[in-house]
């Protein structure tokens, strides 16, 4: 679980309510199923309306995974793996590899090592791997369009919402104590829209594409890594190349074992 998102999340609300406390307006007023009507399911509907039936019912899985704690190797020790293996495969030959991807539990750089013991040529190798990347980016841009359609629907629900709020109210003209309250819900709709849109949606959206950033940077470093290897080129020279491709403070983490050694 990714506490800091929830952290994010919690404190965006906490600083709604306590505004509402500083201001003296009456935190009871929030529970107001009318707005949270309105501002759901209208935006539920306005993502249907957005995207087919299939990526819709995937919003559960985007959910996971943005809530979903990044796992996997980092990109420093997909480097150094490779390392390990280009120095394995350069004293025991490619058909080493057989061997080698039997329990690896990174798929991608398993298919990829798979296709270099089988003695497929570089270019075809790397088109698959290429499609397998595109693919990926292809599947994370949809899943973090869905949260900012979402983002876009929400706040012009919340004003809608607010519509319907002050017609209620002004059906209420003769009784002052209620259209105080029935106008002060009718904005609470659009206090809500701008939260989800705002404080929600949007950064979801950001974080999901960050978190695709991340992935598919590894997955270009295994790219570059099972291409060298194919290709017979220096474990030293291999590990260079993929270390030019990492961000600055992960460089440090193998340069300084590098000098090391």
């Amino acid at each position: 679980m990714d506490i800091f998102l929830i952290i994010g999340v919690t404190t965006g609300l906490l600083a709604v309510i306590v505004g509402m406390i500083v201001k003296g307006a009456n935190v009871a007023v929030l529970l107001n199923p009318a707005a949270a009507i309105i501002i759901l399911i209208g935006t539920a509907a306005a993502v249907m309306n957005s995207f087919p039936k299939k990526e819709f019912l995937s919003i559960p899985k985007i959910i996971g995974a943005l809530f979903r704690e990044k796992g996997g190797e980092s990109p420093v020790s997909i480097i150094k793996e490779i390392v390990e293996i280009s120095q394995s495969t350069r004293k025991n030959g490619l058909l080493s590899l057989e061997t080698t991807v039997q329990n690896m539990q990174n798929k991608f750089m398993k298919k990829g090592l798979e296709m270099v013991a089988d003695g497929l040529e570089s270019e075809v190798i790397s088109e698959i791997l290429d499609m397998e990347i595109e693919s990926m980016e292809e599947r994370h841009r949809n899943g973090a369009a869905v949260f900012t359609a979402a983002g876009a629907a929400a706040p012009t629900l919340g004003v809608l919402g607010a519509v319907v709020g002050l017609i209620g109210a002004l059906g209420n003209l003769n009784d002052t104590e209620k259209l105080g309250h029935m106008i002060a819900g009718a904005f609470v709709a659009t206090l809500y829209g701008i939260f989800v849109g705002y404080v929600a949606c949007h950064p979801f959206a950001s974080r999901l594409k960050r978190k695709s950033h991340e992935e598919i940077s590894s997955m270009r470093i295994i790219y570059e890594g099972v291409l060298a290897i194919q290709s017979g080129a220096n474990p030293k020279s291999i590990e260079r190349r993929l270390v030019g491709m990492l961000e600055p403070k992960d460089r440090s983490e193998i340069e300084g074992n590098s000098s090391q050694n």
